[in-house]
């Protein structure tokens, strides 16, 4: 099983809002290792330390806030970054993940007095934007850069951004509260038009991804 597939297959695991429709594509090799594998949310990951935990949930939440709709948190995306970074990236992007976490464990109580998670959600920001300012000759901010796999040397910044969106936007939060939800079947419409302040379907977001 190639990459792609398993994250497709871990799409399903996340318990997303399509998981039905997305199932029935499954190979025979991706639905086995569905029946093998035990439940996303009772699974122990046991990967991260716990000041390593809130420092990812606080960058994933400074990314997707909790506003008028739910933030990363609500959407178990933190969990989601943590089983990725364990079991899905490959050695090279675990290496630049691991990096770049223990720099935030390090770095930022040693500039700012407080760990990541402690500071003001502004100082959070403005750290993020620092990051992306310089990790911004990566590939991966190429413009028009959207329908591509991984990019196994993303800087750390660009990783966190990616699972983090791609966590939230799958999760049943994510679809049902932020998305437009619709639990009938529906059919593939590539060029359905959006209003200005439209959210897209749920459905779209698994359809593009795959």
């Amino acid at each position: 099983m190639n990459r792609r597939e398993l994250m497709q297959c871990v799409v399903v695991l996340a318990g997303c809002a399509n998981s039905g429709s997305l199932r029935a594509a499954l190979s025979d090799e991706q639905r086995q290792f569905l029946l093998d594998s035990p439940s996303y949310i009772d699974r122990e990951i046991g990967y991260l330390s716990p000041v390593r935990r809130k420092i990812i949930a606080a960058m994933a939440e400074t990314i997707i806030p909790r506003t008028d709709t739910p933030g990363a948190i609500d959407a178990g995306v933190p969990r989601y970054i943590e089983l990725m970074a364990a079991q899905w990236l490959n050695d090279r992007e675990r290496a630049i993940f691991e990096a770049g976490i223990a720099d935030m464990e390090t770095r930022i109580p040693r500039e700012f007095g407080k760990p990541f998670h402690e500071l003001a959600a502004e100082q959070q920001r403005a750290i993020l934007e620092d990051m992306e300012s310089a990790a911004g000759d990566s590939t991966w901010y190429e413009l028009g850069n959207v329908a591509r796999t991984f990019i196994s040397d993303a800087p750390f910044i660009c990783q966190v951004k990616e699972l983090t969106v791609f966590g939230f936007f799958t999760s049943e939060v994510g679809s049902k509260e932020v998305l437009r939800y619709d639990p009938m079947p529906m059919h593939f419409d590539g060029d359905l038009p959006l209003g200005r302040d439209d959210s897209s379907w749920a459905l779209m977001m698994l359809i593009n991804r795959g």
